[in-house]
C-alpha cells in the first residue's frame, strides 16, 4: 500500500462551554491516537489524516464512529452529574449501572447489556492506557476498582460497547470504556464538601506551564461513615502527578497516581431478619467485615507524528494491595465461628502498549491502518482465609502466580464512497498462566491463545446520519487458578479444570444521528453470546459452573442542548439473556437487569449564575433464579444538584435519593444461616439497601 504524508488538524468542538484554555488543551492533545480518524470528505480529500477532539455529548461523531453504541463525553458534560460514588462515572456509558454491595471502598457492583459484571469480569476499563481490570484477583475475575479516581481530574470518558474494536482484547466482551485524566487546568481546583453520617471531602489541584513542560499535581482526603449502624469508617488519600512535555512532533507524559483506602463494610443482609426486626435495614449480621486497598502507578506516554503517521508509545507500573473480610452466608458452613473469610491479594503489574497508525490509498480508496502491540505481566500473591472476627482460622488455599499476555492488533478503515466506509481488524492473543499452590496437585502450567476478528460497515445516505453494521468475536480469560485446579482446597474432592480463555460472539445494527441544533440520537439493536460463564469463585476457591449463555438487546442513547445553559440526556436499555444448556423454564440468568433507564436535565450558565441538575435512574425487576419465580424490585432513584457561580467560585447543595425512596442497590437470592437456624439455611432474598435521603454541601474555586 502507498502512503501520502499525514496532515493532522485539532477541530474546534461543538460543545459550547469551552474557553481559551480549553481550546489550547484541545490543540496540545491532538496527537492522540483514538482521536485519528480520516476525513469525512470526498476523494480528492481522501489523503488527508485528521486528528478531530472530541469533549463532549454535543459532538457531533458521524463520520467518526465505528458503531452506534460507541461516544465520548467530555469534561463538561461530566463535572455537572450529580454522583454518589466514584464509579458512577461509568453511567454515562448507555445502560450501565454501578451499585455497591458491600462497603465503599471495594469495588463497584456493574451491570451492562444483560451481564452483572460482578466487578468488571466482562467489561474493560482503562485509566488511559493503563488497565484497571485486574485478572486472577482475589475477589473476582477482571476486578476494577474505580475509588482511585478524582473526578475533577477526569478530561474525557470514551465508551465502546460490543466486541467491535481490534484494541479491545481481555474482558472486552460487553465493551470498554476509558478515562483520559487531565493534562493541564484552566484554572487551580480546590474543593470542599461536608454532608451526613461524616461525610468529608477536600480536592486540591493545579497545573502550570514553564516552557515546553506543564506540571500538574492533584489530591483527595475523603471520609463517610454512612447511614450504617456498624460506621463505615471509610477513610481515602488518592494523589496524581503529571509531567507532560512538548516540542515538535512529540509529546511526552508521565503519570503517577497513588491511593489508599480502609472501610468497614456494610454487605448484604437477609430480608428475613429485617422483617421479623432483628436487624436494621442498615444493619449487619456480622459487624467485624470491612477492608483495605492501595495502588501506586507510574505510567509513560509517548506521542510521536511522523510524515507518514502517528506513534504511540505506552509503558506502566502498578503495585497493589487489598485485605477484604467477607461473610455471605453467616453461619452456614460452620455454626459456631461462622462463614467470615478474609481474602488477599498482593501483586505487581508491567505492562506494554505500542501502536502506529497511518493514511494512504490503494486501489484508489483512501485507508487508515492501525497496527498495535500489547504486553501485560502480572505477579500476585492471592490467599483466602477462614477467619472469626478478622482472626485467621485456617488458610483455605494461598497461591503464586505468575500471567503473562502478549497481543498483536491490525485494523484497516476504507472509505470506498463518500457515502460508505468500512473497518476490518483482527486481534491475536497468547496467555501464560503459572500457578505454585499450597496444595501441589492444584499447581501447574497452561498457555492457551485466541484469534478474534471483527468487521464493521457504514453507511452514510444524508448528512450527519449514519447506519451501522457490525459484529466480531470477543473473550475474557478465566483465573489462573481456575485453569490449574485439580481438587477443591475445602472438600478434598476432584474438579474439573476450566477454559484458560473463554469465546464470547457479538453483532450489531445501529443508527446515529445529529442535528444543527445539538441534538444527538443513536440506536443500537444488539446480541452477545458467551461460550461459558465458568467462573473462579474467590469466595470459596474453586470454580462454579454457569454455561452458555446469550443475551439480545436495544439500546437508545440521546443528548439535546436546545440553547447554551440547557442540556437533556436520556439512556434506556432493554435486555433479554438466557442459558442456551438449560431446560426450558430454568433458563433466566440471575441478575441480568432486563431495563435500565438514566435521564436527566441540566442548566449551567456559561458564566455567573445558578447552577442545576436533576438525574433519575432507574433499575427494572430482574430475574433473581434460573425459573424466574422470585424476581428482584424495581429501583428508582433521584438525585439533584442546586448551586450559584460567581467569579470562579460555586456553592451547592447535592441532595441524593431526593425522593427518600426505600430501594436496594443490589438483591440475590441464596441460602443463608442465622444463629439458631436449621443446619441447611434458608433460601431468602439478600439486599443491600439504597442510602436514604442525604444532603451534601460544597464550596469549590475553579471547577
Amino acid at each position: 500500500m502507498a502512503t501520502q504524508p499525514v496532515a493532522l488538524h485539532a477541530q474546534q468542538p461543538d460543545s459550547t462551554r469551552v474557553d481559551s484554555a480549553r481550546v489550547r488543551m484541545q490543540q496540545l492533545d491532538s496527537l492522540r491516537l483514538d482521536s485519528l480518524r480520516t476525513a469525512r470528505a470526498d476523494s480528492a480529500r481522501g489523503r488527508t489524516l485528521q486528528s478531530v477532539r472530541v469533549t463532549g455529548r454535543a459532538d457531533d461523531l458521524t463520520g467518526i464512529a465505528q458503531a452506534a453504541s460507541q461516544g465520548r463525553v467530555g469534561r463538561a458534560d461530566l463535572r455537572t452529574r450529580p454522583m454518589l460514588r466514584e464509579g458512577e462515572l461509568l453511567e454515562n456509558v448507555p445502560g450501565m449501572i454501578l451499585t455497591q454491595h458491600s462497603g465503599d471502598g471495594k469495588a463497584n457492583q456493574m451491570f451492562v447489556r444483560g451481564l452483572n459484571l460482578d466487578h468488571g469480569t466482562d467489561f474493560q476499563t482503562r485509566i488511559e492506557s493503563m488497565p484497571l481490570n485486574l485478572p486472577t484477583h482475589a475477589h473476582g475475575q477482571g476486578y476494577s476498582d474505580l475509588n482511585l479516581i478524582i473526578p475533577e481530574l477526569v478530561d474525557e470518558l470514551e465508551y465502546k460497547l460490543g466486541p467491535y474494536y481490534a484494541e479491545l482484547g481481555d474482558f472486552g466482551s460487553a465493551g470498554g470504556a476509558t478515562l483520559q485524566l487531565a493534562r493541564l487546568l484552566p484554572a487551580p481546583i480546590a474543593q470542599v464538601e461536608a454532608g451526613a453520617w461524616g461525610f468529608g471531602r477536600t480536592v486540591l489541584a493545579g497545573s502550570r506551564t514553564l516552557g515546553s513542560s506543564t506540571f500538574l499535581l492533584g489530591g483527595e482526603a475523603k471520609r463517610y461513615d454512612g447511614p450504617w449502624i456498624t460506621p463505615q469508617g471509610l477513610r481515602k488519600l488518592s494523589g496524581m502527578a503529571r509531567w507532560t512535555w512538548r516540542s515538535g512532533a512529540n509529546e511526552v507524559s508521565l503519570l503517577g497516581l497513588s491511593y489508599g483506602n480502609r472501610w468497614n463494610a456494610s454487605d448484604q443482609i437477609p430480608a428475613r431478619a429485617v422483617q421479623t426486626g432483628a436487624l436494621s435495614p442498615f444493619g449487619q449480621v456480622d459487624p467485624t467485615l470491612g477492608g483495605t486497598t492501595d495502588r501506586s502507578s507510574l505510567s509513560l506516554a509517548w506521542r510521536r507524528l511522523t510524515s507518514r503517521g502517528v506513534l504511540n508509545v505506552d509503558a506502566y507500573a502498578v503495585r497493589y494491595g487489598f485485605g477484604l473480610y467477607s461473610n455471605f452466608t453467616y453461619f452456614l458452613e460452620d455454626a459456631n465461628s461462622g462463614d467470615q473469610i478474609e481474602q488477599r491479594d498482593d501483586r505487581r503489574i508491567a505492562g506494554l502498549d505500542v501502536s502506529y497508525a497511518s493514511g494512504g490509498r490503494a486501489f484508489g480508496v483512501p485507508h487508515t491502518v492501525r497496527v498495535g502491540v500489547q504486553g501485560r505481566f502480572d505477579d500476585a500473591t492471592v490467599a483466602l482465609y477462614q477467619t472469626t472476627a478478622r482472626t485467621r482460622n485456617n488458610t483455605v488455599r494461598a497461591d503464586d502466580v505468575q500471567q503473562g499476555s502478549a497481543a498483536l492488533w491490525t485494523a484497516v478503515e476504507s472509505r470506498w464512497t463518500p457515502y460508505l466506509r468500512s473497518t476490518i481488524g483482527v486481534r491475536g492473543d497468547a496467555f501464560q498462566f503459572d500457578v505454585d499452590s499450597d496444595r501441589p496437585a492444584n499447581s501447574g502450567r497452561r498457555t492457551a491463545g485466541i484469534a478474534s476478528p471483527k468487521l464493521s460497515i457504514v453507511l452514510s445516505p444524508f448528512q450527519h446520519t449514519e447506519f451501522y453494521l457490525g459484529g466480531g468475536l470477543g473473550f475474557h480469560s478465566n483465573d489462573a487458578r481456575g485453569t490449574t485446579i485439580t481438587t477443591d482446597p475445602q472438600s478434598g474432592e476432584r474438579v474439573p479444570s476450566v477454559d484458560p480463555l473463554v469465546r464470547s460472539r457479538g453483532a450489531e445494527v445501529g443508527v446515529r444521528t445529529a442535528t444543527d441544533r445539538n441534538a444527538r440520537v443513536s440506536a443500537s439493536l444488539w446480541t452477545l453470546a458467551l461460550e461459558s460463564e465458568l467462573l473462579f469463585v474467590g469466595d470459596a476457591g474453586t470454580t462454579e459452573p454457569q454455561g452458555r449463555s446469550r443475551r439480545h438487546g436495544v439500546t437508545v442513547a440521546s443528548f439535546w442542548r436546545p440553547m447554551r445553559a440547557l442540556t437533556f440526556d436520556g439512556d434506556v436499555s432493554f435486555t433479554r439473556a438466557r442459558y442456551l444448556d438449560e431446560p426450558v423454564g430454568e433458563q433466566a440468568v440471575p441478575g441480568a437487569l432486563e431495563n435500565v433507564v438514566a435521564a436527566g436535565v441540566t442548566w449551567e450558565p456559561m458564566r455567573d449564575g445558578p447552577v442545576a441538575a436533576l438525574r433519575v435512574r432507574h433499575l427494572g425487576a430482574h430475574p433473581l433464579v434460573e425459573t424466574n419465580a422470585v424476581r428482584g424490585t424495581a429501583t428508582t432513584l433521584v438525585n439533584a444538584t442546586l448551586g450559584w457561580s460567581l467569579r470562579g467560585a460555586r456553592v451547592t447543595a447535592g441532595l441524593y435519593n431526593l425522593l427518600g425512596s426505600a430501594a436496594r442497590d443490589v438483591q440475590y437470592f441464596y441460602a443463608s444461616r442465622l444463629a439458631g437456624e436449621p443446619a441447611g439455611g434458608v433460601e431468602d432474598l439478600h439486599y443491600h439497601p439504597a442510602e436514604p435521603r442525604q444532603l451534601r454541601l460544597a464550596l469549590s474555586f475553579g471547577r
